[in-house]
C-alpha cells in the first residue's frame, strides 16, 4: 500500500510526527505501523525507559494523556503505543485537547482497529493538521491474490497465479493469517525461487489436488471422475474442507460465469476487467461457458443458494456435510 510506505520512508528519513491515529478494518497495517513505530524511532536502549503499550480495555484518555505529557528521559522521544484503542470509542474525542496542544517529544500512536473517527469532529481534524492519520481499508477477496504477489516480489519470491489462488481460497482475506503462513515459506525456500503449489502443500499443508480450486476446475471442464474424487476427500475431511466455503466459491464462480455469457466482448481485457479475474483464469471461464448454457447456470445458483440454507440449518436439520456434497454433485451434473 502507497500510503504505509510513504509512513515508513518518512519515519526512516527522521520526519516523525507527535501521533499516528492508525484506524480502520483491516488491522493488518495498523500492527504493521504501529510495530515499526516501536522497532525504529527509539534505540534498544532508549526504549526500557521512554516506550510505553497500554491497552484499551485497561486505561482511560485520560491516563493516556497524562502519559503522553512525560518528557523522555535521556531521548530525543518516548513513544505511547495505545492498543486496541476502539475499546475507548465513546470517549475518544476526549483526546482533541491534547492534539491541540502536543507535546512535541512525544510519540503517541493510536490503534483504533475495525473503526473510524468522524470527520466532522475536532479529533479527526486535529489529527490531521498536527499529525498522521491512517485509514487501513480491508481489501476486496479480488484483490488478495495480487496482494501476494506483491508482499512475496518485495521479498524477493515470485508466485504462479494457481498458487495466490490456492492461499486466498484455503485462508481467505485475512491479511495476518496470510502473511503468518508466508513467514513459513520464507523459512524453507529460498530467494528468487517461484512458489509452487507443490511448495504450498508441502510447507503449509494445503492439498494442491483436492482443494476448492480444483475442484472448481474440474467441474468447469465437466471432469465428473475428478469431482467425485475431490468431493469424497471434502466428506471424509470435513474439518478442512467446511461445506459453505465450498458452497460460496461455487456461487461466486457461477455468478461470475452468468455475468461472462452476458458480455459483449470476450476479449481477454474486458473478461478480466468485467468479471475482476486474473487473466490466468480465463480459459476455465471460456471452458465452462461451453459445458453450461446460461439457464443451466441461472438454475444451479438458484440451487447453490438453497444448498448453502441447508449447509446453515435453514429449511434442514442434521443434514451431513457427506449429504450436501452428494446433493451439490447432483445439482451441478
Amino acid at each position: 500500500m502507497k500510503e504505509v510506505k510513504q509512513i515508513v520512508s518518512a519515519i526512516k528519513a527522521g520526519d516523525i510526527k507527535p501521533i499516528y491515529f492508525l484506524m480502520g478494518d483491516e488491522p493488518y497495517y495498523i500492527d504493521k505501523i504501529a510495530d515499526f513505530i516501536a522497532q525504529n524511532v527509539l534505540t534498544e536502549e532508549e526504549r526500557g525507559f521512554n516506550q510505553m503499550v497500554v491497552y484499551g480495555k485497561e486505561t482511560s484518555v485520560d491516563e493516556i494523556v497524562s502519559h503522553a505529557k512525560r518528557y523522555p528521559m535521556m531521548a530525543e522521544h518516548q513513544v505511547l503505543v495505545v492498543k486496541e484503542a476502539q475499546h475507548l470509542s465513546r470517549n475518544i474525542e476526549q483526546l482533541t485537547s491534547y492534539c491541540q496542544n502536543l507535546q512535541p517529544t512525544t510519540v503517541l500512536v493510536v490503534c483504533y482497529k475495525y473503526k473510524k473517527l468522524d470527520k466532522r469532529k475536532k479529533l479527526y481534524k486535529s489529527v490531521v493538521q498536527s499529525g498522521v492519520l491512517f485509514e487501513s481499508k480491508k481489501l476486496y477477496e479480488n484483490q488478495i491474490a495480487d496482494w501476494i504477489r506483491r508482499v512475496l516480489s518485495g521479498k524477493g519470491y515470485g508466485i504462479s497465479p494457481k498458487s495466490s489462488a490456492m492461499l486466498v481460497e484455503y485462508l481467505g482475506t485475512d491479511l495476518s493469517k496470510i502473511d503468518n503462513e508466508l513467514q513459513k515459506l520464507y523459512l524453507s525456500i529460498e530467494k528468487g525461487q517461484e512458489i509452487t503449489p507443490e511448495l504450498i502443500e508441502k510447507h503449509i499443508g494445503i492439498s494442491k489436488d483436492y482443494n476448492n480450486f480444483e475442484l472448481k476446475k474440474a467441474i468447469a471442464e465437466r471432469n465428473i471422475s475428478k469431482t467425485s474424487h475431490i468431493i469424497r476427500y471434502f466428506s471424509q475431511n470435513p474439518k478442512d474442507n467446511p461445506f459453505v466455503v465450498t458452497v460460496t466459491l461455487l456461487h461466486t464462480f457461477f455468478s461470475q460465469l452468468l455475468q461472462y455469457h452476458g458480455l459483449n466482448d470476450h476479449s481477454s481485457k474486458s473478461v478480466s476487467q468485467s468479471l475482476g479475474i486474473n487473466p490466468y483464469f480465463i480459459g476455465e471461464y471460456q471452458i465452462a461457458a461451453k459445458n453450461y448454457p446460461m439457464k443451466r447456470v441461472s438454475k444451479i445458483i438458484s440451487g447453490l443458494r438453497e444448498l448453502d440454507l441447508k449447509g446453515k440449518g435453514l429449511g434442514a436439520q442434521n443434514i451431513s456435510q457427506d449429504d450436501l456434497l452428494k446433493e451439490l454433485l447432483g445439482l451441478i451434473y
